[in-house]
């Protein structure tokens, strides 16, 4: 989801390879895959408890990141072979030359699942109202920014007329209460979490009209890495791929999920609106953010989607 992950641009060492001597004929067959505890890869954690890497014989590790400074030494040491990222700071990314791959898809905003919130008792009412006030994002420059600033332009504003300051999901709450900021940009379970604990109230929807249905967080790896373990990526995708159609189609394996490995609990994973699961990258979809990006300025020139999207070997 939706915390921005910076990217690097060069594999690392193989300290933790593993030569495939299982019959599987994976070039590499333990992996470490950096995620965020939020609903957005939750077909990972599915993925091995149903055992669908196993079938594939790859050994998954989970490693829980905290955004894009602690990701980027990681992926580029070789501690991560695989790690969640979100669209716009891939792009911004490739953009800049990085040597990054997109290799599978992972999340896609539904209605109210990222909103700009504010208290019950806010003067603010409307989206024109927060001129000149101070709207807390999660990272700066990045799917954050972009979403609240095209709901700015519909108000006839720019993102200038709104100062953005950076702070955690988890701390936006008590921030906004202690009049640190007027509003926020919070995607779930913090959606809900604010309405229940201090009665916040929604302000705009940001993925609606320009933004509907955006394309938001997939996994990539680096190039080199990509092209050194095409086997292993192929499974790995395999996995991935059947675990987000069970997510898609049974919201209660979702539910059942997500305390195992977020701070969500059973009764708030129950009631939270979360998007949607794709099981393919499609090079058409994602252009929408790039194309989005180029008339907001993250994006100087084209960028062509379709450059950055690996496809999988098959089996064997």
């Amino acid at each position: 989801m939706t915390v921005a992950l910076a990217l690097s641009g060069c594999g690392g060492s193989d300290n933790t390879a593993t030569t495939a001597g299982n019959g599987s004929g994976l070039e590499k067959t333990t992996i470490k895959v950096g995620a965020l505890p939020v609903p957005d890869p939750v077909s990972l954690y599915i993925a091995n408890e149903k055992g669908f890497f196993k079938e594939e014989g790859l050994t998954v590790e989970p490693v829980t990141i905290t955004g894009g400074a602690a990701a980027v030494p990681m992926i580029e040491g070789g501690q991560l072979d695989i790690s969640m990222t979100n669209y716009v700071s891939t792009f911004v990314a490739a953009s800049q030359g990085k040597k990054v791959k997109l290799v599978a898809d992972m999340y896609q905003a539904a209605p109210n699942t990222f909103n700009i919130m504010v208290p019950k008792d806010s003067p603010i009412q409307t989206v024109a109202d927060l001129k000149g006030k101070t709207v807390l994002v999660n990272n700066l420059k990045n799917i954050a920014t972009l979403a609240v600033t095209t709901q700015l332009k519909v108000a006839g504003l720019t993102d200038k007329d709104v100062n953005f300051v950076e702070k955690p999901f988890p701390d936006m709450g008590n921030a906004i209460m202690s009049g640190q900021a007027d509003a926020g940009w919070l995607t779930e379970p913090f959606i809900t979490a604010t309405q229940s604990q201090h009665g916040f109230r929604k302000l705009v929807d940001t993925m609606s009209g320009q933004t509907a249905d955006l394309p938001i967080a997939g996994w990539m790896a680096t190039e080199e890495w990509a092209s050194k373990y095409p086997k292993t990526l192929a499974a790995f995708n395999r996995a991935i791929s059947k675990a987000q159609q069970l997510a898609s189609s049974d919201r209660k394996e979702i539910e059942a999920m997500l305390p195992k490995y977020t701070k969500i609990d059973a009764q708030t994973a129950s009631v939270i609106t979360l998007g949607t699961y794709p099981s393919e990258l499609n090079a058409n979809r994602l252009q929408k953010v790039a194309d989005l990006m180029q008339e907001y300025g993250y994006l100087t020139s084209p960028l062509d989607v379709k450059s950055l999207i690996v496809t999988p070997a098959s089996n064997g």
